[in-house]
């Protein structure tokens, strides 16, 4: 409902990437996916989860609940899935990757980083100018990366008009999770932290019992990993305003704001 609010369509989704199996991370996923199905979805869709979603999802399907008549690539990660190593590769694009480690919650939980590619160098439109190449589709040759012949035969390669290549941008999802080192890794230098801040510091032995941070806490782990932004989110019902769990996490990491439902921000 809140894709559709948003005015986006369910059918450009590519990965869907599950944190944890408590109700209020994953209990849209049968709906989610018969929506897709129903309006002829065709184009695979990758499902990231902890085991268990497959099981969740045969049931669902028996019960009628569940339709899927599309190509699912469903991957499903346990704590003994990491035994050889502390991060995997679960998508690739030509653009992105997003990796997954495991975060520290009552249940088995995974935390994600969305990285974009390496993007090359920006265009230098006086060097190109100096060298003849003519505006037009030449220009977007050399920014793809490809070299370009000119009429006279030249060969003008991408390195002569384009700057140092660019990091691409990251938002790292830490969410449900106790303060933890992967949660620092996957936000490492990210654009943007995304990361659950359930009770202010006041609660915080009630946070470590239920498998959750304080915004403080949360605010901690951004300044460790030296993240751009600290995007807070999963406040206990219990703040009404949750303007007090932002003043707490800014007196660590000033770079904070509160997510709020269909709200945009700019990466």
């Amino acid at each position: 409902m809140q894709i559709a609010r948003a005015g986006l369509s369910p059918q450009k989704l590519v990965g869907i990437f599950i944190s944890h199996l408590h109700g209020d991370h994953f209990n849209g996923l049968p709906g989610l996916l018969s929506s897709m199905a129903l309006d002829n979805r065709e184009k695979e869709l990758t499902l990231v989860a902890p085991t268990g979603v497959r099981e969740y999802l045969d049931l669902t399907a028996r019960l009628k609940i569940c339709f899927v008549n599309f190509p699912l690539n469903l991957i499903e990660f346990n704590e003994r899935s990491f035994a050889d190593k502390a991060e995997k590769l679960v998508y690739e694009s030509p653009r992105f990757t997003v990796v997954t480690r495991p975060l520290d919650h009552r249940i088995f939980a995974l935390g994600f980083r969305l990285e974009e590619k390496i993007k090359p160098g920006r265009f230098n439109l006086e060097r190109a100018r100096e060298l003849g190449v003519p505006a037009g589709p030449l220009y977007s040759q050399l920014q793809s990366g490809k070299p370009v012949t000119l009429a006279d035969g030249r060969v003008i390669t991408p390195s002569e008009v384009l700057g140092e290549p660019r990091p691409g941008k990251v938002v790292s999802y830490c969410l449900d999770t106790r303060p933890c080192t992967n949660a620092a890794r996957l936000a490492a230098n990210a654009d943007w932290l995304i990361h659950e801040a359930t009770y202010t510091d006041d609660h915080i032995e009630e946070s470590h019992h239920f498998g959750h941070s304080t915004a403080i806490q949360a605010a901690e782990i951004a300044a460790e990993a030296q993240a751009q932004k600290l995007l807070l989110t999963h406040f206990s019902s219990r703040y009404t305003d949750v303007r007090q769990l932002v003043d707490e996490a800014r007196s660590v990491f000033p770079n904070t704001l509160a997510a709020e439902d269909l709200a945009e921000y700019e990466v």
